[in-house]
């Protein structure tokens, strides 16, 4: 398993690589024959207006999969130890999980219905971007279906997830919906229509059930 630690505006030191891999490696003990890598990023937020100054993130990539936590405190050595745990509680879900699916008989009789694609997608929520590009991330993106795609979206923590469609091969969008449930974006091409299905771009539910809470 391979372990790389990244830092934003700290210095990462050997007591701090060293307690690094001394918690995380003990939370994906569990888990290296699923774990092919894992990135840790260490930050330190420069604004004083802020209480949780210091974070601590990993992302794991397990069998073409992407599983990611998160957790800030005002000490880094704590936030280290909350993002180690909860790291844990994400891949014992996934791992059961993948369990679940090995067990369970494939539905044959999922329907996606499309809806007109909404002119608002950030509701309420006043739009605001960053002075600069301040971070970039690759990754791989295999095909995978829909409900794959709703699946990681829950895995990376994230309001929305990036793949490549396997039904079209093109890129879409999986995000929350402020009023509950998921929505799509897909892309238009310049007749109007898409590669879907149903030949129209789609916001829809797609046969995943919808959550309780709204955003």
């Amino acid at each position: 398993m391979k372990l790389v630690i990244h830092g934003k505006n700290i210095e990462i030191t050997d007591g701090i690589r060293e307690y690094v891999h001394q918690k995380i490696e003990k939370a994906v003990s569990h888990f290296q024959n699923i774990t092919n890598q894992v990135d840790v990023h260490l930050s330190v937020a420069r604004n004083p207006r802020i209480s949780t100054k210091q974070a601590a993130e990993v992302t794991i990539y397990a069998n073409g999969s992407v599983i990611r936590a998160e957790e800030s405190s005002e000490n880094l050595y704590a936030s280290i130890d909350l993002v180690a745990d909860k790291i844990a509680r994400q891949l014992r879900k996934y791992k059961e999980r993948r369990q679940d699916q090995k067990t369970q008989p494939i539905p044959t009789n999922e329907v996606i219905v499309p809806e007109p694609v909404a002119t608002d997608l950030i509701g309420d929520r006043t739009p605001e971007l960053p002075d600069e590009v301040v971070r970039t991330k690759y990754f791989s993106m295999p095909p995978m279906t829909l409900a794959e795609a709703q699946e990681q979206l829950q895995m990376v923590g994230h309001d929305f997830y990036m793949f490549r469609n396997s039904e079209t091969g093109e890129i879409n969008v999986i995000y929350e919906r402020n009023h509950g449930g998921y929505g799509v974006i897909q892309p238009r091409n310049s007749n109007g229509h898409t590669n879907g299905k149903n030949g129209k771009t789609a916001q829809a539910n797609v046969g995943i059930p919808e959550k309780s809470h709204s955003k």
